[in-house]
């Protein structure tokens, strides 16, 4: 290896919430190890800076969204991007972040060398083209699990005949007019139901929500008085934690109270919505899904905006099926057709694994799908790496924060022990399944290009985070993880 080739003691791949939530983990607990983030694009906050369609907003609430070693201290538990943003930009600046990250800089391929205890990474910049290698004695892939140069959009028959404009949420134009015009907007998840009342609410003549299949809704306040005065009025520490806390028992209770008695849970959602929903729009009808509660993520509309823009009937709700794109707008297979100036395809993301870089150990390429997901945060077989994959059923960052710590102490037990490579091995006595037990059509488009997680721990995902608090505080000596030198 040339002496030219630069070497860190940790590489973090993506500068959103995961990466940032890792740089301030390895800071804190390594302040004389180097690391740097590479992030492929000119800024950081990966999610909440690449979108920026309208009222885009978490669907999870700030309290277990935010760090837990830096509570979030807005009013609004449902923020909207700019001020997520701001929280992402706020953080990684004051803990010196900011100073590691490298922007234009993009993962393409990575090796590892079991006689040099290290990767050799190479790294295209995105601005120039150009290409180098870096060394890395740790590598860590924050990168999350979807494609950022471009969503998904079904292959409409007749899209090109429509004289209008067809827009994807992944790419919104800064300079799009929608004063006035009809929109119909396709899907009905979270970003569906998140973009419809705000255009709704900020000019658009009349909007369409186009379903194929129901999505369970649920309301939830914008703001919370209780949590913010505790936040103002306790110390940082203990107000984190009590909020935190408050959060995750009624986020996580209800999850599983889904799970366990999905016909009550049915009924109470069925409950919730209708009290909200005009007459003249049908529950059964538009907000019925064929799947149990949490089959698939629940949406999260803050205040009831989608209910009331129905109430209002600046947004209506059709749930049918495209036959085919017209020059006017979409031809349903129930023979109406839905006028358009604008068409949103809200229809979802393409999955990619970390980043879409290729990987090998020792010269022998890395077939993913061929490995074991430990914890949800390490590959069978593969040395010196982690990643980050969030819950699917809470907020991404209690389960980012899990994996930090874990990570940590993974690193102290290898200076402790003076070791120089981790890996987890895996017991072929462990049955395989996939690696996200979500049936979201996002993951099930793409779940054979994952790894796959075991059928028991710590090969098997948690969806609990109090079971996983468990889980990630087992002593590192004690996992199927092998310290060489």
């Amino acid at each position: 290896m040339s002496d030219s080739v630069e070497h860190l003691d940790v590489l973090i791949i993506g500068a959103g919430l995961s990466g940032i939530d890792a740089a301030y983990h390895i800071g804190k607990a390594f302040p004389a190890r180097s690391y740097a983030i590479l992030e492929m694009r000119d800024a950081l906050g990966g999610t909440w800076d690449l979108f920026r369609y309208p009222g885009i907003r978490s669907d999870s609430d700030m309290y277990t969204l935010g760090f837990g070693w830096k509570p979030w201290k807005g009013k609004k538990a449902i923020a909207d991007g700019a001020d997520i943003r701001a929280y992402l930009q706020e953080a990684a600046r004051e803990n010196g972040i900011d100073q590691h990250i490298r922007y234009h800089h993009k993962l393409v391929h990575a090796e590892f060398s079991t006689d040099d205890a290290r990767w050799t990474v190479t790294v295209e910049h995105t601005d120039t083209g150009e290409t180098k290698q870096i060394t890395a004695g740790f590598l860590w892939s924050t990168s999350g699990y979807y494609r950022y140069d471009e969503g998904f959009t079904p292959d409409f028959e007749g899209i090109g005949d429509f004289q209008g404009q067809v827009i994807h949420p992944q790419h919104w134009p800064e300079d799009l007019d929608y004063q006035g015009k009809k929109v119909v907007v396709i899907g009905s998840g979270a970003t569906a139901v998140t973009l419809i009342p705000s255009l709704a609410d900020s000019g658009a003549g009349h909007v369409t929500m186009l379903q194929r299949t129901p999505t369970f809704i649920v309301s939830q306040p914008l703001t919370d008085p209780i949590s913010y005065r505790l936040l103002q009025t306790l110390p940082d520490k203990v107000a984190g934690k009590l909020v935190r806390g408050r959060y995750l028992a009624m986020t996580i209770g209800f999850y599983e109270f889904c799970r366990a008695r999905p016909r009550e849970a049915r009924a109470l959602i069925r409950r919730m919505s209708e009290r909200q929903l005009p007459k003249d729009v049908s529950y059964d009808e538009h907000f019925t899904p064929p799947y149990a509660p949490w089959d698939q993520r629940l949406c999260v509309v803050p205040r009831g905006d989608l209910f009331k823009a129905l109430r209002r009937h600046t947004v209506d709700m059709v749930t049918d099926r495209i036959a085919r794109f017209t020059d006017k707008g979409i031809l349903l297979e129930s023979g109406q057709e839905l006028e358009a100036d604008i068409i949103v395809t809200a229809t979802g993301l393409n999955l990619q694994v970390f980043g879409g870089a290729t990987l090998a150990v020792d010269g022998a390429e890395v077939k993913l799908p061929d490995t074991m997901a430990f914890k949800g945060m390490m590959l069978s077989d593969i040395p010196n790496f982690a990643f980050i994959v969030g819950y699917t059923n809470a907020s991404w960052t209690l389960k980012a924060d899990l994996v930090c710590q874990y990570v940590v102490r993974v690193l102290q037990h290898l200076d402790k022990t003076g070791t120089r490579v981790v890996v987890p091995r895996r017991d072929p006595a462990v049955a395989e399944e996939p690696f996200l037990d979500f049936e979201a059509g996002y993951v099930m488009r793409s779940i054979e290009q994952f790894p796959k997680q075991g059928s028991v721990e710590p090969w098997r995902l948690k969806m609990n985070y109090f079971k996983d608090l468990l889980v990630f505080r087992k002593p590192v000596e004690n996992e199927p993880l092998e310290f060489t030198a």
